[in-house]
């Protein structure tokens, strides 16, 4: 890795990262045929767009935890048997969450000053010490779970909303979803939250996390009223429609305010669109094989833009074997800081790939766990790095 140009090293560094819960295909930069995403389209034409960007689990929890901390989702205690997690998701029903061991990227980035907020969907614990405040996050509105239900309040109650540590109402009942037409204000009431929260950290001259965790496009899958009707795709895509929208929004607003160039954003999705909701609530995978709640390429492959004008040639395209895991990583890399050195770090740092367009070779199977990465377990596991796997693949 090339050292850092000088301005890497600044606190002032603000870094959103947005996710959406979509396939590969759903986006036009990655070949959808009805080009219903202009603003996402736009994102990539101006960045990055990585073709081989993977998610470290099919599934929304081991997934997020693999993102926030850095590692495979059995070092840290989701999707596993060990003792200080053991669940996959979070449901209601189920009592774990993320360890106090494990340090989350917010928690690291406060070294640097930064002030973290997370919107949307943190599915990590519902009990109050799993709560994203106490890991690192300065401030929340969401909900610890996805927005199933309506439940009767007697067997199970409906999911709370919070803002920071007070709980607001509850999906269905305060923040109302339509289940027969699908209509609800959510993506509209966290797009505010986004912009409000970057205006308010500008005007301080505060460097921030933001991470947009929407779910929209999770079944139930829900859109607001003027974006019910507006797709090809049905209701799946009018929610695509609304988030797509929404991070153009994001974006002119960083742009308005002059951050544009100082801001580093990344999009990508949290595992592949869900083939069981389809046809009517499920996204596109494109070419690749299954979807969500699998380990074939299109349950584990993710649409990813890079954006940072100014830093990352516009319409740039890479072919880096890249995944979730590396975000943590590489915005601790942004903020001029290195990963913690008591554990075992699964994700590298991105920056040469995305400012110089290099291929880092990096480890696809690891001897310690016998973890191998998705790209390399069903075609190539005796391969134990990237290049020689890509030597293999185009051989």
């Amino acid at each position: 890795v090339t050292p850092q140009p000088p301005f890497l090293q600044t606190k002032q560094f603000p870094q959103p990262l947005l996710r959406g819960l979509m396939g590969w295909g759903d986006l036009g930069a990655f070949g959808e045929p009805s080009k219903e995403t202009p603003n996402l389209d736009q994102m990539a034409s101006e960045g990055m767009l990585f073709l081989d960007f993977y998610t470290a689990n099919p599934l929304c929890s081991p997934s997020r935890a693999a993102l926030l901390t850095g590692r495979l989702p059995v070092r840290n205690g989701f999707y596993t048997t060990n003792a200080h997690a053991r669940n996959a998701y979070t449901p209601q029903d189920i009592v774990g969450g993320i360890a106090d061991s494990e340090l989350l990227l917010p928690e690291l980035l406060k070294k640097a000053g930064y002030i973290n907020k997370i919107i949307g969907k943190w599915h990590l614990g519902h009990r109050p010490q799993f709560h994203p405040l106490k890991h690192g996050f300065d401030e929340w509105f969401g909900s610890p779970n996805c927005h199933f239900g309506p439940f009767d309040n007697r067997a199970l109650p409906n999911i709370p909303v919070y803002r920071d540590w007070e709980m607001i109402g509850r999906y269905y009942e305060d923040f109302k979803i339509d289940r027969k037409t699908g209509e609800a204000n959510l993506t509209q009431i966290y797009l505010q939250e986004a912009l409000d929260f970057i205006s308010k950290q500008q005007g301080s001259q505060q460097p921030f996390f933001l991470y947009w965790a929407i779910d929209a496009t999770h079944a139930p899958v829900y859109a607001s009223k003027q974006f019910l009707g507006t797709s090809q795709r049905g209701l799946y895509g009018d929610a695509v429609r609304e988030i797509d929208d929404s991070i153009g929004k994001i974006l002119k607003h960083l742009q308005k305010l002059g951050i544009s160039e100082k801001t580093f954003v990344f999009f990508t999705s949290d595992n592949g669109a869900a083939l069981v909701s389809a046809p009517k609530q499920g996204g596109s995978n494109g070419r690749f094989l299954c979807g969500k709640q699998t380990t074939f390429e299109g349950g584990m492959r993710e649409p990813a833009i890079a954006w940072w004008p100014g830093h990352i040639p516009a319409g740039g395209v890479s072919h880096q074997l890249g995944s979730v895991m590396d975000l943590f990583t590489t915005s601790l890399s942004l903020a001029g800081l290195q990963p913690p050195s008591d554990r075992q770090i699964d994700g590298i740092d991105l920056l040469p790939a995305i400012l110089q367009g290099k291929l880092i070779d990096r480890l696809v199977m690891s001897p310690d766990s016998l973890v191998q990465a998705p790209r390399s377990a069903s075609k190539y596991p005796w391969l134990s790095c990237w290049k020689d796997w890509r030597s293999r693949e185009v051989s």
